[in-house]
């Protein structure tokens, strides 16, 4: 399966590059980057001292020549790939966050076309956790208060995480509710008592925090933790490659990492 990689020169695409060369069944074919930027015409494979013969570009025209592509840039530079790949029957799978409703909705028109995994966090451990986070607020639903408390280095510019945001809506949908009806943003002031059935959020901006992420359901004499840590990309980069694989036989559609990883 031939892949190509969006953001090509930065941290993820760097990781992204690496697990593909080292994954079966994938072969590297295009390397996006912005236009201007100083990697254009440089060897994807060059900061791993390897030569690969794929020069990173900013041709999206180059999509053509790739079977599945995995984004994890910014919504505007996903929305142009997203186009790009509708153009050229390129599968698709999305790691970016902090889409608007009508950019996930673009997104989900584009699924008609092409087969598309969109998930606020490819990582295998992320997805389990959202399984138990699933689990406990089905047990949890009377008499604990739920919040949502995440950490991430200081240049990610959206808040709170699309992972946390996955975190509250699996707990809301659980209770069957909308999370936007019960998420209490943030707290300033006099707030008054917590209400119950409510949902709150709690973010952290700082250093190079790979990604922390802990649902806290809060009773009378006890407290119940959830929580999972990433210590490195390694982890969003190895579920993607599933991902890539999980879309060889698709030709069209809206997936999940759920759906990847086959979690009911």
């Amino acid at each position: 399966m031939r892949i190509a990689i969006a953001g090509a020169d930065g941290r993820m695409g760097r990781m992204l590059i690496e697990a593909v060369l080292n994954q079966e069944g994938l072969t590297l074919a295009v390397a996006l980057d912005r236009p201007g930027a100083a990697s254009i015409g440089q060897d994807a494979g060059a900061f791993l001292g390897k030569t690969t013969g794929v020069a990173i570009t900013d041709n999206l025209a180059a999509l053509a020549q790739a079977d599945c592509l995995i984004d994890f840039t910014r919504p505007e530079g996903t929305l142009a790939h997203l186009q790009a790949c509708r153009e050229h029957g390129t599968r698709l799978v999305i790691g970016t966050t902090g889409f608007s409703d009508e950019e996930k909705q673009q997104i989900q028109t584009a699924a008609q076309e092409i087969a598309i995994v969109f998930a606020p966090n490819m990582s295998v451990g992320v997805n389990a956790t959202l399984k138990l986070i699933e689990l406990a607020a089905a047990l949890l639903n009377q008499g604990y208060d739920a919040e949502v408390f995440e950490a991430h280095h200081r240049n990610k510019v959206d808040a709170p995480s699309g992972t946390a945001l996955a975190m509250g809506e699996a707990i809301a949908k659980t209770w069957g509710q909308s999370l936007p009806d019960i998420a209490d943003w943030a707290r300033h002031g006099h707030t008054g008592a917590r209400q119950d059935g409510r949902i709150g959020f709690s973010v952290l901006r700082g250093g190079d925090i790979v990604g922390d992420h802990t649902v806290f359901f809060c009773g009378e004499g006890e407290r119940i933790e959830i929580s999972h840590r990433s210590t490195s990309r390694a982890g969003y980069a190895k579920g993607s490659m599933r991902a890539a694989l999980f879309l060889g036989d698709k030709t069209s559609g809206l997936y999940s990492m759920q759906d990847v990883l086959g979690i009911i």
